[in-house]
C-alpha cells in the first residue's frame, strides 16, 4: 500500500511542480526574447527532457552488464513512443473536455450552444493558426527521418557505428538554431498571451530575473526527483500486479518518464495555451530522438530486439498519422486523441513478442 501512496504523492508533486515550471518558463522566454513557439519547443522541452537524458547517460555509462545498458536503450526508444502516442492523445482528450465544458457553460448561460467559427470548428482549437500548424508539421518532418535512421541503426552492425552518435547531437544543434532563428523572426507576428504573475513574486508586474531563474531551476529539480521516485514505485508495483519486469520497462516506465511533458500539456491546455502544449511535446520528441540516441550509440551496442523494433514501428506509424493530418489541416481534438490508440496497439503487439 505504501508504494501506491508514494506513487500518488509523486504524481501530485510532478503536477504541482509543472504548474510552477510552465509559469516560470514563459517568463524565461520573455527574458531571453524568444518567440512563443520556442518557449515550448526549446525551453520547456529542454528543461523536462534533460533529466531523462541524464538518466540514459548514467544507465549506459555506469551499467556493469549489457542488460543494464539495455535499460538506457529502452528509455531512448520508449520516450518518443510515449510522446507520439500518449502525450498527444492526452492533449486531444483535454481539448475535447475543455470544448465540452465551454459548450455546457454557454448552454447554461444563453440556452444555446456556441456557434461554430468554421466548417471545422475544432481545427483552430487544436492547433491555433495556420502558421502554427505548419511549424508543428515541420517538427514532425524533422523527427521522422531522424527516427527512421535511429531505428535502422539498431538493425545493423559495423565498426564505426558508435561514431554516428555525434551526428545525432549535430542534428539537434541544427534544429535548436533553426527554432531560435525562426521564432525570433516571427516574434512580431505572434499573438502574445498575457503572462500570469510569477508565483515566486505574485505582486510584481515584472518579476526579477533572479526569481525567474530560481523558480525554473527549483521546479526542474523537484520534477526530476519526483519522476525518478515515480519510476521506482512502478518498478515495485509492476511485479505486484503480475507484470513482468520487461512489460513494466516497456509499457509503464516510458509514460512515467514523460509525465512532466504530459503534465505541461494538461496545464497549458487548461490555461487556453494549446500552441505551447503542442510545441512542448514536439520539441521534447526532437530531443528524445537525438540526445539519448547519440548517447546510446556512443556507449552501447545499439542492437534492437523484437520489442524495441516494434516500439520503433509504432512510433513511426503514429507520427505519420499526425503528419498527414497536420498537412491536411484537419488536426482536430478528436483526431489528436486517436494517437493514444497507437499505444494500445503497441501493448497488444507486445503479447506475442514477449511470449
Amino acid at each position: 500500500m505504501i508504494h501506491f501512496v508514494l506513487l500518488l504523492v509523486c504524481a501530485v508533486a510532478i503536477y504541482l511542480s509543472c504548474e510552477w515550471f510552465v509559469n516560470a518558463v514563459e517568463w524565461l522566454g520573455e527574458r531571453l526574447d524568444v518567440g512563443r513557439m520556442a518557449v515550448g519547443t526549446i525551453l520547456a522541452a529542454f528543461g523536462t527532457a534533460l533529466p531523462e537524458s541524464v538518466v540514459t547517460l548514467v544507465a549506459v555509462t555506469t551499467g556493469g552488464t549489457e542488460e543494464a545498458k539495455d535499460i538506457g536503450v529502452g528509455a531512448a526508444m520508449g520516450g518518443p513512443l510515449a510522446l507520439a502516442t500518449v502525450a498527444y492523445g492526452v492533449t486531444g482528450a483535454m481539448l475535447l473536455r475543455k470544448r465540452r465544458r465551454e459548450r455546457l457553460t454557454a448552454l447554461a448561460v444563453t440556452g444555446m450552444p456556441p456557434s461554430a467559427p468554421s466548417a471545422h470548428p475544432d481545427t483552430e482549437e487544436a492547433t491555433g493558426t495556420h502558421r502554427d500548424m505548419k511549424r508543428l508539421a515541420k517538427d514532425q518532418k524533422w523527427f521522422l527521418p531522424i527516427f527512421i535512421v535511429k531505428v535502422g541503426l539498431g538493425l545493423v552492425a559495423f565498426a564505426f557505428k558508435p561514431a554516428l552518435g555525434l551526428l545525432f547531437f549535430a542534428a539537434y544543434a541544427v534544429y535548436f538554431w533553426r527554432e531560435i532563428r525562426s521564432s525570433r523572426a516571427d516574434a512580431g507576428d505572434e499573438d502574445e498571451d498575457e503572462l500570469e504573475p510569477l508565483k515566486l513574486q505574485p505582486k510584481a508586474a515584472s518579476p526579477s530575473t533572479w526569481a525567474v531563474v530560481a523558480q525554473t531551476s527549483a521546479t526542474l529539480v523537484v520534477i526530476f526527483i519526483a519522476a525518478h521516485f515515480f519510476v521506482k514505485q512502478l518498478d515495485v508495483i509492476g511485479p505486484m500486479l503480475g507484470l513482468s519486469a520487461t512489460v513494466t520497462a516497456l509499457l509503464l516506465s516510458p509514460i512515467a518518464t514523460e509525465l512532466p511533458e504530459i503534465m505541461n500539456a494538461v496545464i497549458w491546455v487548461r490555461q487556453g495555451k494549446t500552441k505551447l502544449a503542442l510545441a512542448n511535446i514536439s520539441g521534447a520528441m526532437m530531443i528524445q530522438a537525438t540526445v539519448p540516441s547519440g548517447i546510446g550509440l556512443l556507449f552501447t551496442r545499439w542492437d534492437f530486439d523484437g520489442a524495441l523494433l516494434w516500439s520503433g514501428l509504432i512510433t513511426m506509424a503514429a507520427i505519420t498519422y499526425l503528419l498527414l493530418t497536420m498537412r491536411a489541416h484537419r488536426l482536430t481534438p478528436r483526431r489528436l486523441t486517436v494517437a493514444a490508440g497507437f499505444y494500445v496497439l503497441f501493448a497488444l503487439g507486445l503479447i506475442p513478442i514477449l511470449s
